[in-house]
């Protein structure tokens, strides 16, 4: 039934191989890589995280900025919340946050796809008697635009047969990732294609679709699909997201169901995804290319201890005189690297938070 909807054209085989070529080359590069710098890794997928949060929630009609998702964020502990915008990037929030940190761990399932659910509207009153469960009444995807208008993208499963259609795309997704007959990203790319043509909840599949693509990416060791937002890139390509998904849903239980130009824009997505990587490695590596040995040391004890003193530099670096870790300290800070507090001896140092310049 599945393998019906990967019928592509010889055209349309040549653009997925040569993009699937691109994102694996990149995959073996990404393995290899020295991830020594691991402060940057961080920064990027805290910026990353902002940035899908906010990104994925928007895609569904929020309005909240980047930098308002930021300082929700900062304040996440609060018990209650002003708007349904704030109870949606929250609930994001949690989701993702759990996705990166137990990515291995979490079994693609249906009851743990569930369970993500619960928690991703679990600040929501409204959606209390729904959230953890599939739908109960029709529903249909629709496009919310930046003007305020809406549009009917495509008819859904019906509620009835949302359970068999669920039954059946997770059994097939998961023979497909453990039996590794299909390429993993088609795989992927496809059960978000059905995940959001069933839409099994009554609300919410947008964004759960979004997060279980990047828990399916890390778990197929596509790891660094954490340090860019790909809902970003999508928010950036809404149109031709919806439109991609339409020109197959159109045709949604006919022959004629073929995924072609979803799958394409699935991995161009990705290749952007890698591109941009690729743009902010490289800046970093040409940034701290002008740290001398002595200042990339400095730098590597903070993340041993999150704030030091001079004394304490010095004593874990005595090659050095402490005139030139001052030296060394003074470039730092100038340079943005790290920042202080205090006078004198009891001058603290800590590395900078540069995620917000």
């Amino acid at each position: 039934m599945f393998e019906k909807k990967l019928s592509f054209s010889f055209e349309t085989t040549q653009k997925i191989l040569q993009r699937i070529g691109y994102i694996d080359t990149f995959k073996g590069k990404w393995n290899h890589l020295d991830k020594s710098d691991s402060r940057y890794l961080k920064e990027l997928r805290q910026i990353a995280t902002i940035e899908s949060i906010g990104s994925s929630t928007r895609i569904e009609g929020a309005t909240l900025t980047d930098e308002e998702v930021a300082q929700l964020i900062k304040k996440v502990k609060v018990t209650s919340f002003k708007s349904r915008d704030e109870q949606e990037v929250v609930g994001y929030y949690d989701v993702l946050d759990l996705i990166l940190e137990n990515a291995k761990e979490v079994e693609l399932s249906e009851n743990h796809i569930k369970q993500l659910h619960s928690i991703l509207l679990k600040y929501s009153s409204k959606d209390s008697r729904h959230r953890g469960q599939y739908k109960s009444l029709s529903n249909k995807v629709v496009a919310n635009y930046p003007d305020g208008s809406q549009r009917i993208i495509f008819n859904t499963t019906e509620p009835h047969l949302t359970a068999k259609e669920m039954s059946e795309l997770m059994e097939w997704t998961i023979n497909q990732l453990v039996n590794k007959t299909t390429h993993p990203l088609i795989v992927i790319g496809l059960w978000v294609y059905e995940f959001l043509s069933i839409h099994p909840f009554q609300d919410g599949n947008g964004r759960l679709s979004r997060l279980i693509t990047t828990l399916l990416l890390i778990q197929n060791e596509y790891d660094f699909a954490q340090y860019i937002s790909l809902e970003h890139i999508i928010e950036q390509r809404k149109t031709d997201y919806y439109q991609a998904l339409m020109n197959a849903q159109q045709f949604r239980y006919s022959e004629n169901e073929v995924v072609a130009d979803w799958m394409i824009f699935f991995l161009e997505c990705i290749q952007i995804l890698i591109e941009r990587l690729e743009a902010k490695i490289s800046q970093n590596l040409e940034k701290t290319h002008y740290l001398n040995v002595r200042q990339k040391e400095i730098i590597a004890l903070f993340e041993i201890d999150k704030s030091l003193k001079i004394s304490d530099m010095s004593s874990k670096l005595s090659a050095y005189s402490v005139n030139t870790l001052k030296k060394d300290i003074q470039y730092l800070l100038t340079e943005g690297y790290i920042q202080k507090m205090g006078i004198g001896k009891a001058t603290v140092y800590w590395l900078k938070d540069r995620i917000k310049e």
